[in-house]
């Protein structure tokens, strides 16, 4: 699949964790409404799509857990925005392993540049980066010996 396809495919999932978060409606019924009213779904890594949506949202409070002590407020204050990725972000750092920490990580920051307030992006980094040496401590240490 092209990066552009899982780029789309984190957005599209990002909108169903949103609604989800804004509506309390069923993961099924939020994702046949963005399945119905997404043009150009044969453009979206439908694999990870569904893999998101579903693995994020059926992990809701483990995965607020992971973060919320790394927060300086209540999980309920966060935006919507802030809280669809951070949860999102979460779930891919624990169970994508094949994708680096840094990708998880940069594709949160675009997420929060494209739908978020003004320094949401800068919120995401710090939290995400953070959950990832909590998460994959070889993987980031690795990477921070790297750098030198």
């Amino acid at each position: 699949m092209s990066k552009m396809a899982r780029r789309r495919a984190r957005e599209l999932a990002l909108q169903g964790v949103y609604q989800w978060l804004l509506s309390g409606n069923s993961m099924t019924s939020v994702q046949k409404h963005l399945e119905a009213d997404t043009e150009n779904l044969d453009k979206v890594d439908r694999e990870l799509f569904v893999s998101l949506l579903h693995g994020t949202l059926e992990n809701v409070e483990s995965l607020q857990a992971s973060f919320a002590k790394l927060i300086h407020r209540p999980v309920n204050e966060l935006s919507p925005i802030e809280h669809a990725i951070l949860l999102m972000g979460a779930h891919e750092l624990r169970h994508n392993l094949e994708t680096p920490y840094r990708v998880v990580i940069n594709e949160a920051i675009e997420l929060a540049k494209g739908f978020g307030g003004t320094d949401g992006h800068r919120f995401v980094n710090g939290v995400l980066d953070k959950l990832a040496a909590n998460i994959r401590p070889e993987e980031v240490e690795a990477a921070r010996a790297a750098k030198g």
